[in-house]
Formats: C-alpha cells, sequence, structure tokens
C-alpha cells in the first residue's frame, strides 16, 4: 500500500499520549510516528489522516496550521464497545504546489479505499474534497456527495477552485462521477438566489438548517445514500467553537453535529468522512474537542453498521405499493433493520452505471405522506436524473 505521502505524528503529542491512562483512546489505537514507522493496518477498519493545506481558502492569509490539539482531545477520550480497529497515519503536508497536495491526498484515499478502510480527513480548506472525490474515479462509477455546510460551494467552476467553488469543479470536469449532491443545513443568506435555483435545476438535494433542527434523524436516509461526506465547521455555530473558528451565530449545535456524525458512520455506503475549515487558535480547547467528539461519534457509528438486506429473500422484508395519480410507488421495509426504500423505476435506455441507484433510502413519514397523496422530493428528484 504507497503511503508514502504521509508524515508521522508529532513527538509531542506522543509524548503527551504516554501520561493518558492506559484505556484512553489515544493508547489503544496504531499510531504512525517517527521511531516506528507506518503501523501494520491488516485489522485496521478506519484511518485518522490530517491534510495541512489551505492555500486555497479565500481568506488565506500564509499562516500554517497544524492538527496536535485535535489529537490530544481525540487521544484523551475513552473508546466505545467498538470492535473496528483504528489508527492514526499521521498528516499530509502541503506539496509545492496545491496541485501537488490534491495528487497527494487522491494517492492515499484511493488507496485506502482499494482496502477497504475509511479514511477520517482532517483538513484545512474544504476544497480538499474535490481531491477525495477524484480518488474515486477507478473504483465506481457514480459517487454521491453528502455537504453538511451553510453554503452551497457552487462558485464560478470557470474560476480556479477555492474552498467555496469546489462544487462547480465537481459538476464540471471530466470524468463526470457525480449521481447525487445533497446539502444539510444550509443558511438561505448565505446563498445566492441564483445558486439555489440552480440546485434545483440540477435536481440536487439542499435541506435548511431549520428543517434538520427540528429533527435531526431526517438526514439518516440522505447519509444512507452517501459515499463521500464533507463536513465543513462553519455550519457550526458560534457558541460551540473557539474564537477565531467562529462563523455564524446560527448553525448546527455540537449534539446536533455530533448526532449527524454518527449517522454517518453507520451508512454502510459512506467510505470516506472529513472535517474540514479548522482554524487552529490559542483558545482552541472548545474546537479542537467537538471535533475529537465528531470523530469519536463517527467511529461509534461504523462499530454499529448492521448488513443491509439485498431484498432477495422475500421474508426479509415487506413491500409496500402506493398509487398516486398516475404513478406506482413501490417502498420496502427491511424486517432486520426497520428501515425503508423506495424504488425508482429503472429506464431501460438510460446508462448502465445509474442502476445501483434504483433503490432509494427514505423514511417512514415518506410513505405516509406517499399514502396521503404526497409525492416525495427525493423520489421526485432522483426519478428526474434518471430521466436526463
Amino acid at each position: 500500500m504507497n503511503l508514502s505521502f504521509l508524515s508521522p505524528v508529532q513527538d509531542l503529542v506522543l509524548a503527551h499520549n504516554e501520561l493518558l491512562p492506559t484505556q484512553a483512546l489515544g493508547r489503544k489505537i496504531k499510531v504512525h510516528s517517527t521511531q516506528n514507522g507506518l503501523p501494520d493496518l491488516g485489522d485496521v477498519k478506519m484511518v485518522i489522516m490530517g491534510v495541512l493545506e489551505n492555500r486555497n481558502d479565500v481568506n488565506y492569509i500564509g499562516e500554517e496550521f497544524q492538527l496536535n490539539e485535535i489529537r490530544k482531545s481525540l487521544y484523551a477520550l475513552f473508546p466505545g464497545n467498538w470492535l473496528s480497529g483504528v489508527a492514526d497515519l499521521g498528516d499530509i503536508k502541503q506539496g509545492e504546489q496545491v496541485s501537488d497536495t490534491y495528487f497527494a491526498v487522491t494517492t492515499t484515499v484511493n488507496e485506502l479505499l482499494k482496502n477497504d478502510i475509511i479514511p477520517i480527513i482532517i483538513g484545512g480548506s474544504q476544497d480538499l474534497t474535490y481531491a477525495t472525490y477524484r480518488s474515486y474515479d477507478d473504483l465506481m462509477p457514480m459517487v454521491n456527495i453528502v455537504n453538511v455546510d451553510c453554503n452551497f460551494d457552487l462558485g464560478d467552476s470557470a474560476k480556479p477552485i477555492k474552498n467555496t467553488s469546489f462544487l462547480g469543479k465537481i459538476i464540471m470536469e471530466q470524468p463526470y462521477n457525480l449521481f447525487n449532491y445533497s446539502t444539510l443545513g444550509y443558511q438561505t443568506y448565505f446563498n445566492s438566489q441564483e445558486e439555489i435555483d440552480l440546485m434545483e435545476k440540477l435536481y440536487f438535494e439542499a435541506y435548511r438548517l431549520g428543517e434538520i433542527a427540528n429533527n435531526v434523524s431526517f438526514v439518516e436516509p440522505i447519509l444512507r445514500d452517501a459515499n463521500i461526506v464533507s463536513l465543513d465547521l462553519r455550519s457550526i455555530r458560534s457558541s460551540e467553537v473557539s474564537s477565531k473558528q467562529k462563523y455564524s451565530p446560527n448553525g448546527f449545535d455540537g449534539k446536533e453535529i455530533c448526532a449527524i456524525s454518527r449517522y454517518a458512520g453507520i451508512s454502510n455506503k459512506v467510505s470516506s468522512f472529513g472535517i474540514y475549515e479548522y482554524k487552529p487558535s490559542k483558545d482552541d480547547e472548545a474546537t479542537s474537542m467537538l471535533i475529537a467528539q465528531i470523530i469519536w461519534y463517527f467511529i461509534e457509528g461504523v462499530n454499529c453498521r448492521v448488513k443491509d438486506d439485498d431484498f432477495s429473500d422475500d421474508n426479509g422484508y415487506q413491500k409496500f405499493t402506493v398509487l398516486i395519480e398516475e404513478d406506482t410507488l413501490i417502498f420496502y421495509k427491511s424486517n432486520k433493520t426497520g428501515r425503508w426504500w423506495i424504488e425508482i423505476p429503472f429506464l431501460p435506455n438510460i446508462d448502465n452505471k445509474l442502476k445501483r441507484h434504483t433503490l432509494l433510502p427514505c423514511m417512514h413519514e415518506d410513505y405516509i405522506d406517499a399514502s396521503n397523496g404526497k409525492i416525495p422530493e427525493r423520489w421526485y428528484k432522483a426519478f428526474k436524473k434518471n430521466c436526463v
């Protein structure tokens, strides 16, 4: 496995780790160190890796940053009843050009994915999501991205990539592998009406902060269908983080963002998870501890994964048919997990690489709405994408 772009965890973090109780997470996981080199990943399911790149931040002022405080906070937590192995592989440092860092991220994540290892990426600027996305090019025909963010990050694809415009590059640059893009927690006043209209035109999904805050379990089926989850720390309200990290008085609170992280971990499809826009400061304790807890809940979620049914056994699920005007909606409920799916009619003239999206995760509420004559919006958008 080619992991040559990763540098070891700094010795000062490892020295701090030695002072922790033997039950602490930092004493239980494998760590890339100067003394011992890269650990054996034979029994590892998840790896933590930092990416020290933020030069494409629109507000970049030349500051370098490190992730030591996050690691200290994470290592000090106690693990749950986890069976999946975890390792900390250290950091990818800035390349000579940002494109060099992208190459390092793409290569490293691709290697990990090929070995069925989930990377948990702690980054600088969120444009690193583009590099992660490109690592899937030779692995799967279509990719779903979920962005936990107050912005859509569409931007102008004709301009150089920035942390506020990486989605435009993902949409416009070949190879075209993006099937669906969902934003969780967007705040209308941070997005132009043109961007909101474009999200609708592309049949992408956008869920406002208020929708999710009213019922955080609303995000579960969206994350169940995601391959890549990208979390922008600016989606968290300012009262939850340190002074330099503050962005908006509105946003997710700590409990909500950790719940979202756990739902991402539980999803069987999520194969990479990134936390971006970290800005360390002297009063960093709140932010570093919150990030540590976000990571903890993602790991907890992965350890709670239950393999979904393939619906090949008639005894493993219940099937419900709902007639709405000229449409027939078919729902499936797993007897094992209680999760719901809705069938997307497969069109024979559509490219075969869309076949895997013929079952769309949904909620019981979607079935109730359909029974009352309301077509679920997720079904409508997925169906329209299949028709394009």
